[in-house]
Formats: C-alpha cells, structure tokens, sequence
C-alpha cells in the first residue's frame, strides 16, 4: 500500500535522492523546503525538476520556522510519515552563524514535533549527524556512547533536536527514530562539501587546501546506503531509536584526495593549514545495531562510490557546458 511521505529539506542532496527512491516504489511525497542561499537554489531546484510535473509530487517552498505554514502543511497532508531533513548544515558555518542553527535546527525542529503532535503523522525520522559524537576517543563510535560533548554549535543543534525527538515520544507517543548520518556523498553532492570542493579544485589544477597532516578520518557513505537506511526506518516505525547510518569503514583525508587524483587524472597540489575549530580527528560508524533493526549493511565501498561521483561530476559539468 503507497504512504504519504512528507520530506523537509527535500530538494537537498540526500532528500532529493530519498524523493527518487519513494517515488519510484510508488508513495506520494509532499516536500517542503525554503530553497535558502547555504549554497547556490539553483542547484537544488535542478534537484527538484524532474519531479514537478509529477501528480504524486508535491513541493511547497517555505520555510520550517514558520508555525502557520507547518501546521496547515500538516493539517491538510494527512501524511502517514515525515522525514525531517531540512536544517542549516556544516560543523565550520555554525561557529559563525551560532543563533541562525539553533533557530533552523532546534526551534525548526520543534515547529514540525508540534505539527506532528496536533495533526499526525506518528512516525518522524530525524536526519541526525556523526557530529553528535564530538572527540569520541572509542572507535568505532556506538549509539551506547555518551555524546554530552559535542564540540560545535551544528553538532550541538543536532543532538538538542535528537532530545526533542525523545521529548514528543515520551510525552506523546510519537513513533520516532534519529538517524546519524556519517559524511554523505554521492551525485548531487552539497558543493562545499569536502569530496565535491576537492573534484572541483583538482578538475581545475586548483591548489588544495587541506587542514592538519592529512592523517584525520572519516567515515564516508553513500547516498544509496543512506536512502537504504532511511527507507527501513520507515518500515520500522520504532518506537524510539537513535541508530548510526555509516560506511563502516574509514579513509584518512589524504588518501582520499590521492584516490580522487587518480579518478580525475591529475597530480594534486596541496597546502597544509593547522587544524580548524570545530573540526574532529575520526568518524567511523558502528552500523550493528542498524544492521540489526534495520538489515541495514552499506554495499557502495569507497573506492566504487569515488568513481561513481567522479562520472557524476564529469556528466553534470559536461551538461552545464553544452547549454551555455
């Protein structure tokens, strides 16, 4: 039987790739996003294209701070589901924009809860983050873990919104899981983001700019592994769980810009800076307890999904010449 699903932050990368998978199974997805200048609406309205025409596509632009839009969206959607992936993103922005993530990503966050209390659905899917785990010195990071020390605004906002989850099951019943997404990527990729910024400044025989000796790691997942993740959460309805959606493994940074390299053809040129504020030395998830809930293993390793965005990268470069 087809759900309604409601996806905030569905003209981003992973919503837009979430929206693709729904649609594609046969569920009516409603989006909302604000379409915000984090980085450049075009790209994300090119996300969205290819859906409007669609009679079980529906987007609505606004933003998940405003209370009067939130409820009717929800009194009138009579959505079986909602996927909360609409917040500011990125560890480095927050510590400059400290008031602006906490209004998007925990009063934004709460908006939707109270929707969701007052009209339904029962099931809410939080996308949460690896920040949450701050300098976690266990490796491989455990939802059992203490996460009270979380060394960013961004970091901090997601595990505030991770609480609140908590907050409307206990008090309200709502069926709610908090997924913590470890470094995404793929096609469609946010630009600023670490493996897209490095394609681009290596396609270009740009000098890179790497922080620290390069020896930092990160567990890095696709987005079809994410979408997997999300897609059996929705099957779960649980009652309330945080679970990690990892890679399972980890690459340190300059093997990664290496393997790009080698992608790409080209001969990488680098600047190593001193570590920034913010930024951690390892994520790498422990996906057990996802695989256990969920069935959920990642199936896209890192060399295959390097590959995969850099004919990506190529194809929509290639695309974006041709019509100028």
């Amino acid at each position: 039987m087809a759900s309604h699903v409601l996806i905030t932050g569905g003209a981003g990368f992973i919503g837009s790739h979430l929206a693709q998978r729904l649609l594609d199974r046969g569920d009516l997805v409603s989006v909302l996003d604000d379409f915000n200048d984090f980085y450049d609406p075009a790209l994300k309205r090119a996300n969205v294209a290819p859906f409007l025409d669609r009679d079980d596509y529906r987007l609505t632009e606004g933003d998940i701070r405003d209370a009067e839009l939130v409820d009717r969206l929800f009194r009138e959607g009579r959505f079986d589901a909602v996927v909360h992936l609409a917040a500011r993103a990125g560890v480095r922005p927050s510590l400059s924009q400290p008031i602006l993530y906490e209004e998007v990503n925990c009063i934004g966050t709460l908006r939707l809860l109270e929707a969701a209390r007052r009209h339904g659905p029962e099931t809410f899917i939080f996308g949460s983050s690896s920040s949450v785990y701050g300098i976690n010195r266990k490796v491989p990071f455990s939802e059992i873990d203490e996460v009270n020390q979380p060394i960013s605004p961004y970091a901090t906002t997601k595990r505030a919104g991770e609480l609140l989850c908590f907050n409307y099951h206990h008090l309200y019943g709502l069926k709610t899981a908090c997924l913590r997404f470890f470094t995404v990527y793929g096609p469609a990729q946010r630009p600023e983001m670490a493996i897209h910024k490095f394609t681009t400044q290596l396609a270009q025989g740009q000098l890179l700019t790497l922080f620290g000796d390069g020896s930092s790691r990160r567990d890095y997942t696709f987005v079809s592994d994410i979408v997997d993740g999300i897609v059996a959460t929705l099957a779960l309805a649980p009652g309330f769980e945080i679970l990690n959606l990892g890679g399972a493994e980890t690459t340190a940074l300059k093997d990664l810009v290496s393997w790009l390299a080698e992608e790409l053809g080209v001969e990488p040129r680098i600047d190593y800076q001193p570590d920034q504020p913010g930024d951690v030395p390892i994520t790498y998830a422990d996906v057990s307890k996802a695989g256990r809930l969920l069935g959920y293993s990642p199936k896209v390793p890192i060399r295959e999904g390097l590959r995969e965005f850099v004919r990506w990268y190529r194809a929509s470069n290639a695309a974006a010449a041709s019509t100028r």
